[in-house]
């Protein structure tokens, strides 16, 4: 794991997963990409497959109908694979708490390994959120 580890801080890629999200999270992940934040400075880049990803990002409460797919996503990814759970809906449900669309927290579903926490999380905080889950590779 210490190659794979020292190969994998030099070049982060991640999938992005809209699990039911208000698209809040959404807009600010795709602030991530802009000049302003320049997330590939850190050699984190948005990929479009998820047989390409070391990190799985979602947002959203994760209704039932997208679970499934939540899941199959995850058994599709090369593993090991980072989960990473981006704003409120994901972590708690937020305003979709009590929804009868909701089947519960992520971590029931798919082990979380970060949570980032916000509604929606500044691009600033998901940042730092990805550069804790770096350091946690050493």
């Amino acid at each position: 794991m210490g190659i794979y580890n020292r190969i994998l801080k030099k070049s982060l890629w991640v999938f992005h997963v809209s699990a039911s999200p208000c698209n809040n999270c959404d807009i600010e992940i795709l602030d991530l990409l802009t000049p302003g934040y320049d997330l590939e400075r850190f050699g984190i880049k948005l990929v479009g497959s998820i047989r390409h990803a070391d990190v799985l990002l979602i947002t959203g409460m994760g209704g039932c109908k997208i679970s499934e797919r939540v899941i199959r996503l995850y058994n599709q990814a090369p593993k090991p694979i980072f989960v990473v759970a981006v704003g409120t809906c994901p972590i708690g449900g937020a305003t979709f708490k009590d929804s009868y669309s909701r089947c519960g927290p992520l971590d029931k579903l798919i082990p979380v390994d970060l949570y980032i926490p916000g509604c929606p999380p500044k691009p600033e905080t998901m940042i730092e959120g990805l550069l804790r889950l770096l350091g946690r590779l050493d």
